[in-house]
């Protein structure tokens, strides 16, 4: 259940007594399909209240239309470290007069949103200093461990995402846009597209961007939290490939021979901008 809530799928309604919970609900949606038949309670009544909620929230879901059904206007860019996504991402927004939803610029925002029972993964790497989440630990570790890499705090993308006022659509963009979370929510192919970098072109676009030695500077050992950092990255990205394929969705791999006016076009062709 932990994990389907992670993904986005699994949503719940607690009933508290004063700091006792008492009884509770569980919503699962999966596209169209929505289930909110999981009761427990431990007062008198306290089921019945869940219960009572969620079919007032279900009615309402109906009444607005479900997420992906009030987001048809969002394209989504997702991709690895380095790829490009924010710069492409703001020409085309530029170019299409559309608005730019940048996931990196409400991570701070989403962490203090977030709890240790929402995002314990993330909760386990804020724990730790410099040296435990990049120095000490295999890449491979630091793949599986990292919340953002496995969905958490997703749903705070969407949140944002629906509460945004009416007017132009958006082009959200960040390596937090799982495939399988996006999927759901698309509302035909043409609306996202991942960017997966080459070794090569993602450390020659941290260089130019300065950003080397960012985070591996604040070690004890830069040259291994490096290398750890880039390894774990690029597993990252085989593992977006990977999904995105698998789902049909289409990927854009990206390496040194490609210009930044070619990526873009590609991307506004995937979405039929062009």
């Amino acid at each position: 259940m932990a994990e389907l809530r992670a993904d986005g799928w699994a949503h719940s309604i607690e009933v508290w007594r004063r700091d006792t919970l008492v009884g509770g609900a569980i919503r699962i949606s999966i596209g169209d399909v929505i289930s909110g038949d999981s009761l427990f309670g431990r007062h008198q009544d306290a089921a019945r209240v869940a219960g009572a909620d969620m079919a007032a929230r279900l009615e309402e879901a109906v009444a607005g239309g479900e997420p992906g059904a009030r987001l048809r206007d969002v394209y989504w860019i997702g991709g690895g470290s380095g790829a490009g996504k924010s710069t492409i991402a703001r020409r085309l927004a530029a170019r299409h007069g559309l608005r730019l939803y940048a996931t990196d610029d409400v991570m701070a925002d989403h962490g203090r949103r977030s709890s240790p029972a929402d995002s314990p993964f993330m909760a386990a790497f804020a724990a730790m200093n410099m040296d435990e989440r990049w120095v000490s630990r295999s890449p491979q570790t630091m793949l599986e461990t990292f919340g953002w890499f496995r969905g958490e705090g997703f749903g705070l993308i969407v949140e944002d995402l629906l509460r945004r006022p009416a007017g132009p659509g958006v082009i959200a963009e960040g390596f937090r846009l799982l495939p399988r979370l996006v999927r759901p929510l698309l509302a035909g192919p043409g609306h996202a597209v991942w960017l997966c970098p080459t070794q090569g072109f993602r450390r020659a676009a941290f260089a130019s961007r300065g950003s080397l030695l960012q985070i591996a500077g604040k070690t004890s050992d830069p040259d291994t939290a490096l290398a750890n950092l880039l390894e774990r990255d690029g597993m990252f990205t085989d593992r977006l490939r990977e999904e995105a394929t698998g789902l049909g969705l289409p990927v854009i791999d990206v390496d040194t021979t490609m210009t930044e006016d070619e990526l873009t076009g590609r991307v506004a062709r995937a979405f039929g901008l062009s």
